[in-house]
């Protein structure tokens, strides 16, 4: 499975280390990470890691394979 996952706002490139699993851009005031997800399990570990670290998540979608 494919998702992506919009952060407001611009993450610094050693914040983005943090999720070596996904690639990122920024765009419009926005950090976009991507990538392959292996189950719903790791996408709740994406998503506590992102509220750890105080990253407020827009949005976040299946894209297609």
């Amino acid at each position: 499975m494919r998702y992506e996952f919009r952060i407001d706002g611009d993450i610094s490139e050693t914040l983005a280390k943090g999720f070596p699993e996904l690639e990122h851009v920024v765009m419009a005031g926005q950090t976009v990470l991507y990538g392959q997800v292996l189950d719903e399990a790791q996408v709740y570990g994406l998503l506590a890691r992102f509220q750890a670290l105080g990253l407020r998540l827009a949005e976040m979608r299946r894209l297609p394979e």
